[in-house]
């Protein structure tokens, strides 16, 4: 028996409201989210690129690294319930399923540790993948394209 896929036109209008919801999560972020965002964007950390309120399966993640395979989820207060650290999990778990690694970190822990926050994520991203664009190798040993006249 074949798969059958959903009409075309279901799998555009899921990818719009994708597209929609994750707009509001991004217009709507919270002060940790900005911040770290600040550090993330225009790939300035380690020249890896981050994605916002990316789609994975069902889950939004607040920052995805695609070609790290990296979640970073911040976490705010509510996220300390017995509930909510159920879901949690079950959210880390879910989108491991996915090929992503999933750092957490709590709002508050970003805000006044913000420098050692981006260490972890940075020790994480250069432990598993090299830089992605590498500076020329100079030094010893290294011949110089200069001419001597």
């Amino acid at each position: 028996m074949a798969l059958s896929l959903p009409p075309r036109s279901s799998l555009s209008r899921l990818r719009e409201r994708a597209g929609v919801r994750a707009g509001e999560l991004r217009r709507n972020s919270t002060d940790a989210e900005s911040v770290l965002w600040r550090h993330l964007r225009n790939r300035q950390l380690e020249g890896f690129k981050f994605r916002r309120q990316h789609p994975i399966g069902p889950f939004f993640a607040d920052f995805a690294c695609i070609e790290a395979g990296l979640v970073i989820e911040l976490d705010g207060g509510q996220h300390f319930e017995p509930q909510a650290q159920v879901a949690d999990q079950e959210r880390s778990r879910r989108i491991s399923a996915e090929g992503f690694a999933v750092m957490r970190f709590d709002n508050r822990q970003l805000l006044q540790e913000t420098e050692a926050v981006l260490h972890a994520i940075r020790a994480r991203l250069l432990s598993r993948h090299p830089h992605p664009n590498p500076l020329p190798q100079a030094g010893e040993g290294v011949t110089s394209t200069r001419s001597s006249t």
